[in-house]
Parts: structure tokens; sequence; C-alpha cells
């Protein structure tokens, strides 16, 4: 559980400098040094690991495919796309229909329900979450706008319901970091091709101390460190469950806010994070019992 919290927290920063970038970094391209930058990070402690599990890796070779084409090369590729058009509290609200997404394609593709108490879980934290979008006046809610961008971001999200439930209908038989290795070393050619094409009609990523920072960033928190944590919450809690952590990126945008915007903390904000808190804690609760 405290390992998706910290994906959660990451994932905010991402959605922040995705926006912040809109404009100044090209987003395939941005979306491709990231995942270049982290699969250097990762290959020297993997490369052994990942040579001994060969065999299992070419058997699964399909899977590792397809998991590496939703994850590594669409999804955040389509959320650095999103946000040329979209805010970053746009980007975080779209993205919790995650647990939307995650428990529909948990009921095509591996015929489970959720329990009760993820149920109501998962009402209770959305409660949490309107309060922090609206400022704790409801009324707000038909005052929200969408635009092309958000829709974007609606497949996107579609896109890692349906990888985080084939991640734990296929359950690769390999460490975490050696499957993640795998994914990567899959993933960064699948979106070199569409990186190519932008370098021809953009440009270059702009060298620079933002640039790196950016690169930096996403590449070791916002992926090595929250795929991590992903992959094992969904192994361990299931795909469903582990998507409603989705809800807590609205409340940590909103608490980056006010530590690097200078925002100020209101009640919404504290009434709005416990609220959200106490329902992943109810629908965490029957896991934790077992």
């Amino acid at each position: 559980m405290a390992g998706l919290v910290v994906c959660a927290l990451a994932w905010a920063g991402n959605a922040l400098i995705a926006r912040a970038s809109a404009g100044l970094l090209p987003p395939v391209g941005l979306s491709f040094w990231r995942w270049t930058t982290a699969l250097l990070i990762l290959l020297p402690f993997t490369a052994r690991g990942v040579w001994r599990h060969r065999q299992v890796l070419l058997e699964r070779r399909w899977q590792v495919i397809a998991l590496s084409a939703l994850s590594i090369s669409s999804y955040n590729t389509l959320l650095y796309l999103a946000a040329q058009s979209t805010t970053a509290i746009n980007i975080t609200l779209v993205n919790t229909g995650l647990p939307v997404a995650a428990f529909i394609w948990t009921l095509i593709l591996l015929r489970e329900l959720p329990t009760r108490a993820t149920v109501l879980g998962a009402l209770l934290s959305f409660c949490g979450l309107l309060v922090i979008l609206t400022r704790g006046q409801p009324q707000r809610v038909i005052e929200f706008q969408f635009n092309p961008g958000d829709l974007i971001m609606v497949v996107a999200v579609l896109v890692w319901g349906l990888y985080s439930v084939l991640l734990r209908r296929w359950m690769l038989p390999v460490p975490g970091l050696i499957q993640l290795a795998a994914l990567l070393l899959c993933g960064v050619p699948l979106l070199l091709p569409f990186y190519l094409w932008e370098f021809s009609q953009v440009g270059p990523m702009p060298l620079s101390l933002y640039t790196a920072g950016a690169v930096g960033y996403t590449a070791i928190f916002a992926s090595l460190v929250a795929y991590l944590a992903w992959n094992n919450g969904v192994k361990v809690l299931g795909p469903g469950t582990a998507s409603l952590f989705s809800y807590l990126m609205p409340v940590f945008t909103a608490l980056l806010g006010v530590l690097l915007l200078g925002e100020v903390l209101r009640w919404y904000h504290v009434l709005g994070g416990t609220l959200t808190f106490l329902g992943l804690l109810l629908a965490t609760w029957e896991g934790r019992k077992r």
C-alpha cells in the first residue's frame, strides 16, 4: 500500500512536469528520453538477470511486447500529448477514471467482481476527490471544462487500465526489476519510430537544465520508482484495488501546488485528502486481513 502512495505522488509530479513542459519540450521526445534514460540507469543492474531469465521472456515474448506497448510506449506518451492542451488538474481528474477502466477490464478479462469494501472505499475516496476539486462547493462540478487533451487522457486511462489487468492476468514469473527491464528493452524501440517522426517535424529536444531536470525526474521517480511500486501493488492487491490509488493524484497535485507554487492549504484540501485516504484504507482492508 505504501508503495502505491509513493507511486501516486511520483505521478502527480509527472503531471505537473508534463503541463509545465507544454510548448517547451516535444511530448514524444520527452517520453522517449525519459524511458531511454531509465533503461540506461536500470540495465547495468539487470542485464545479467535478463539474460538468466531469457528463456521465459522469449517464451512469453508476445505478452512482454503487448505490456511494453501499452505501458512504456503508449500511456505516458498520450499523457504528454494531452498536456499540450489541458491542465495538470484535468490530467489528474481524468486519470481518476482508472478504477472504472480497471473494473471494466477486470470483469471482461478476469471475470472478477469488486468486493463490497472496495466499492464503498472507492465511493468514499471519490467523495474526497470531489471535495478538493470543487473546493468544498458542489456547484463547481458544472464549471469543469473538457477539451481534446482530456479526450486523449480518456484513451490513456483505458490503455493503462488494460495494462494493469493484463499484468495481473499474465503474471510474468520473473523478479520485478527484471520485468521492468524487459518492458523497457521492448518499449523504447517501439517508441523510436514515433520519436523520429516528431524529430523530423519539430526538431530535437532542447538542451537545458530544465530539460535535464524534467527527464531526470520522470526517468527516476515517475518511471523506475513508480512502475516498480505499481507493478508490485497490482500483483498484491489486484488491478481494481490498486487503481483506486489514482484518487490520490489530485490530492498530491494540490499539495505540491502548496509546497512548490506557494498556494494556500485550505480546509477542503484537508477534508478531501482525509476522505480519500480513509476510502483507500477501507478498499484495501480485506486484502490486508488476508
